[in-house]
């Protein structure tokens, strides 16, 4: 209560001084931890660190409100003071716009399970989307107004106000030469640095499939034979999946080839089963259509499956009768996660080889990968090498680092 006493007793000039050093903060550490939360190889370094980075990014998001209210208060007057400056006018419009953006974008993410896929998925592009244009516009105007950029005699410009002083956040006038080529230099850099990344995150927006085909095509693994997908596959259903993966993993990503890889299933069972490569791609398949849902927000809809039902597995195997929880085990050696056995049985539930009618990529979990689709996606186990039956219960990689067992979505 005091700082906001102290705060109101300032002069405007320094008012909104405070509020441009308050927003400039706001904006560094959301961009970086919002770079930690996007860049999938923070996960494994970070473990359950990343959830303390996810919070931050989430408290200091709906922190940015306080300035934009704070600015609001003064905007009137200030609004007065920019008349004819129709670029700092607009400059003011961009920033608002900008901070309100994220922000309702960003508690939509953070609610997702409130408000559902289809409105997460909207707000992660749009937030994403802001990003990219936002950050590189907020720095720019950040540098292009640093002191060593102005002539020291026109540092500030009197408010107009008795008593008040001068206005050190008003129209600094730069030294033409060295602003312009400054300006230009930073500009530039700007959108070197940022555009080949803009430009193929537009692309995964628009032509998702291309890069699905590009993983199919650079895929490390090498297992031969390759599956042979069923009619059903080919062409997708549906004419194949709608969106565009984002690939995160905690460890570096695992491939397999003939000699690497085997599938087991055993613990509580009857029979224990294990495959190698060549027996495992003859077991009999099927094809399903489901979305895909990561709790980080983004979607991928319409994915054409093709593989075993776990509850197939799990009946050719023989479930004794004390098993209570079945533990899936990924092949990068470290991830696993667990589903109850009604979860298990549930008629979509699918350890799968193929998407959209090709070899899922290693990036992609390949070469077999479990798919939950009513759970959010970190319950949809990657490089899945071995199932087991279990009599107690088993808590999954991420669930110990915070998230909820409750992977509904």
């Amino acid at each position: 209560m005091k700082q906001w006493l102290a705060f109101m007793r300032r002069g405007y000039g320094k008012k909104l001084v405070s509020l441009h050093s308050w927003n400039g903060w706001i904006v560094v550490i959301l961009a970086l931890t919002g770079i930690v939360l996007f860049q999938g190889a923070w996960r494994g370094i970070l473990g359950e660190g990343r959830v303390i980075i996810r919070w931050l990014h989430i408290i200091v998001g709906l922190a940015s409100l306080i300035p934009v209210v704070f600015y609001l208060v003064l905007a009137s007057k200030h609004w007065k003071q920019l008349k004819g400056k129709g670029m700092q006018r607009a400059n003011v419009v961009i920033v608002l716009g900008l901070l309100v953006g994220w922000l309702l974008s960003g508690v939509l993410l953070w609610q997702f399970k409130a408000v559902g896929p289809a409105w997460s998925n909207t707000a992660l592009t749009i937030h994403d989307l802001l990003t990219w244009v936002g950050l590189p516009y907020i720095i720019y105007h950040s540098l292009t107004r640093l002191k060593w950029l102005k002539q020291p005699h026109r540092l500030t410009i009197k408010t107009g106000n008795p008593g008040e002083g001068v206005h050190p956040a008003a129209r600094p006038e730069a030294v033409l030469s060295r602003r312009a080529f400054i300006r230009t230099a930073i500009g530039a850099g700007i959108v070197i640095a940022v555009g080949p990344s803009f430009l193929k995150w537009m692309g995964s927006q628009l032509n998702s499939g291309a890069d699905i085909e590009q993983l199919v095509q650079s895929d490390a693994n090498k297992l031969i034979p390759a599956p042979a997908p069923l009619p059903a596959s080919l062409p997708p259903i549906g004419g194949g999946s709608k969106g565009s993966f984002r690939i995160y993993t905690v460890t570096p990503i695992p491939t397999f080839d003939n000699n690497s890889f085997s599938f087991t299933v055993d613990g509580l069972v009857n029979n224990k089963l294990q495959w190698n490569w060549e027996q495992f791609v003859k077991l009999k398949r099927t094809v399903q259509v489901s979305d895909f849902h990561c709790v980080t927000g983004w979607s991928v809809y319409q994915n054409t499956w093709e593989g075993i039902l776990l509850k197939d597995l799990l009946k050719l195997a023989g479930v004794k009768p004390s098993a209570k929880t079945v533990k899936l085990y990924s092949g990068d050696g470290v991830y696993t996660d667990s589903l109850t056995l009604d979860q298990a049985n549930m008629d979509d539930v699918m350890v799968a080889l193929l998407h959209d009618g090709k070899p899922i990529p290693s990036d992609l979990g390949g070469p077999v990968r479990l798919v939950v689709p009513k759970m959010y996606t970190y319950k949809s186990v990657k490089w899945l090498n071995r199932i087991e039956l279990i009599e107690g219960d088993h808590t999954g990689y991420w669930e110990e680092r915070g998230y909820s067992t409750d992977a509904w979505v």
